[in-house]
């Protein structure tokens, strides 16, 4: 039986900047993190509109991963940590792995 391909993962984020100064430090710092483990920016702000529901977003962002496994190494990642640690000192908000085609 053939190997099936892996799904992509996918971070996504909802992200409410509230020290623009630090948080522009962070995006100078995050995307050599998440190319070196196979990820690549889908969405990174942008303007946003409600279709459905009450949802409030802010600045939303998506990341592409080859698969959920790339995708917790980048997070969990010694590179990463510390700029979690300044996205959070910027910037509040929500994060969630989702697998998907």
């Amino acid at each position: 039986m053939p190997k099936r391909p892996s799904m992509k993962a996918y971070v996504v984020g909802d992200v409410h900047v509230q020290n623009p100064e630090r948080y522009a430090e962070y995006r100078a710092q995050v995307l050599a993190t998440i190319e070196k483990y196979g990820g690549r920016f889908l969405v990174r702000g942008g303007d946003v509109r409600v279709m459905e529901g009450d949802w409030k977003p802010n600045r939303i962002v998506v990341i592409e991963f080859p698969d959920m496994a790339a995708l917790d190494a980048w997070y969990e990642s010694n590179e990463y940590a510390p700029l979690i640690k300044l996205r959070k000192s910027a910037s509040e908000g929500s994060l969630l792995a989702v697998q998907g085609v």
